[in-house]
Parts: C-alpha cells; sequence; structure tokens
C-alpha cells in the first residue's frame, strides 16, 4: 500500500466515524463519545498526512507514534460505543475491524521505522482485543 492510498483510507475512516456517529443517541453519553471518536479518528488520518511530510526519521517516527496512539484511541471509543450498546448498526463492526487493522499497520511501521534508524529497543505495542 502506497502513502497515498493509506492517506486515502485514514480519510475514509475518518468520513465512516463522522456518518456511524451521526446515529448515536442524543443524549450526554452520545454526544460525549462520538466527540471523543470523531477527534481520535480525525487525528488518525491528520497525523498519519504529517507524517508524511515529517522533517526528518525522528520526527516521522515520533508522529507515526501520534498516529498509533490515535488509532488505538478509536479502536478503543469503538469498543466502548458498541459495549454500551450506543450504536447498533452493522457497520460499527466494520469500523472496529478497520481500526484493528490500522493500528496494525502503524505499529508495524513504527516498529520498522525504529529499526531502519537503528534503534534496539523496540516497544510492540497491541490492544488487548487485538487478535
Amino acid at each position: 500500500m502506497t502513502k497515498f492510498e493509506l492517506q486515502k483510507r485514514t480519510k475514509k475512516f475518518h468520513v465512516d466515524v463522522i456518518k456511524l456517529c451521526e446515529h448515536f443517541p442524543k443524549n450526554a453519553a452520545g454526544f460525549e463519545t462520538a466527540k471523543q471518536l470523531i477527534r481520535s479518528a480525525g487525528s488518525v488520518g491528520a497525523n498519519y498526512r504529517a507524517a508524511c511530510r515529517g522533517k526528518s526519521k525522528a520526527d516521522f517516527i515520533y508522529k507515526i507514534e501520534v498516529v498509533l496512539e490515535e488509532a488505538d484511541e478509536s479502536l478503543y471509543w469503538l469498543e466502548v460505543s458498541k459495549d454500551a450498546e450506543l450504536i447498533k448498526l452493522s457497520s460499527i463492526d466494520e469500523l472496529i475491524k478497520e481500526a484493528n487493522e490500522l493500528v496494525s499497520i502503524f505499529n508495524a511501521a513504527d516498529i520498522t521505522a525504529k529499526r531502519n534508524e537503528g534503534k534496539t529497543n523496540l516497544k510492540i505495542s497491541k490492544s488487548q482485543n487485538q487478535k
């Protein structure tokens, strides 16, 4: 996958999350959860674009780690939304799958970038629910 394809994929993830959140309940839990989810999903795409314009390998690694954190946070909010039954649409399962895949992609990118930079202390982070 090229960086442009991944940029398109992360943007689609954000748009799909926005569309999903339109179906959240119009109460405090729905508004707050949707707000957190939309922000974290948007940060995945926006920060990945910034990482692609990194000024150095170290800058790229830093920004990819931010992307990884935001992808994992998006996964968290999607899982909470499903578990709390804030949303009952089947599309949430597709978004959970996509968030898991994005976490895996950016985790691998982080590891590869660190390996290529010659860092020896690699931190492999996975969500507990990631398979």
